[in-house]
Order: C-alpha cells, then structure tokens, then sequence
C-alpha cells in the first residue's frame, strides 16, 4: 500500500505565496496588489481553485490513501516530526540518518536544489518565460503578516471561520502559538 504525505499551511500564507509566485509566471494572470489578489483566491479564481475545498477534499480521503497529514510550520523543526513521519511511514532510521534527512529537508538546500525548486524546472526545462522572483521565496511562516492589512486579515479570518469552523484540522497563525 502506498503511504503519502500532505503537508498543509496556513492559508494566509497559502494566500501569501499564491500572490508572489502569480508574479513570477507571465503565463498566470497576476495582481499588482493584494486586496485584488485576496478577492480572486478566497472566491478560487486562482490556479488550484479554492484551497478550502482542495483541504477538505484530501483530508476526507486521508484513510482511503493513507495520507499523512503535516503542517508546514511544524517542520521549522524537523526533529520535532521525524518521530511521526518515521513511524507512520513505518521506517527505522539511525541518529545519523535522521540528520542527514533533517539537513537535505531545510528550506534552504531545498531552494538551492534544481530537481526541486521549479526555477530551474520553469525556465530551462519548460522554457517557461519567468520573471526574476524565485519560486521558493523565503518558506517564513507567518510572513502573512508582512502583506495584509488590518481590515484584509479580518475579512480573510470571517471567510475562514465560515468555510473552515468545523475542520479538524488545527492551524498555527504565529509561531508564537502554543
């Protein structure tokens, strides 16, 4: 049986990143600013739809496919979730091994790597006309924060609530959370 990872994030900075890789691709139609963009991906008129309905699609087949189900901002730390990937994945990995994957999963080797980072992939394999942003930004949780306003994250907060209130799923907004 195959086992497969989800790894979900906050959709602020779902949202977030949307916008900067929007940007990135000629072929997609971008938005100079975020409130234009915020309109198009909370009514899913972005490429992927909307991201309420991909989650909870994936999620409700989470035992049909044995999906594992990860938060991106849990794995800031790997070591912290090593011992769930490990035992669902039902591997034994040595202390050794564990580091050598902890350091070949940081956002920055991941961002340096071409079989990865769909710079390379976009502008040499594809020949994919890109502009100069890079398609793994910055992986900075809560970086949200940086890009919405007051009202925009209130807006976005009562349209989460609403789609989103019974979904068991838990979300961090900071990592200041417990």
């Amino acid at each position: 049986m195959d086992i497969n990872l989800y790894v979900y994030r906050n959709p602020k900075d779902v949202m977030t990143s949307h916008f900067h890789f929007s940007k990135s691709l000629v072929v997609l139609k971008d938005s100079d600013n975020m409130e234009d963009f915020m309109e198009r991906f909370l009514d899913g008129k972005v490429v992927g739809r909307l991201w309420s309905d991909h989650i909870r699609h994936w999620y409700g087949h989470g035992h049909d496919f044995s999906i594992l189900f990860v938060m991106y901002e849990e794995m800031k730390d790997m070591t912290s979730v090593f011992s769930v990937f490990f035992f669902f994945f039902e591997k034994e990995l040595s202390e050794e091994d564990m580091d050598a994957v902890g350091e070949q999963a940081t956002f920055q080797n991941m961002a340096s790597d071409p079989q990865i980072n769909y710079d390379y992939i976009l502008k040499v394999v594809m020949k994919t006309q890109v502009n100069e942003r890079i398609f793994l930004r910055k992986g900075t949780p809560a970086d949200w924060k940086r890009h919405l306003t007051v009202e925009q994250n209130e807006k976005f907060d009562r349209i989460f609530q609403s789609k989103m209130k019974d979904f068991p799923l838990k979300f961090i907004w900071d990592l200041n959370e417990d």
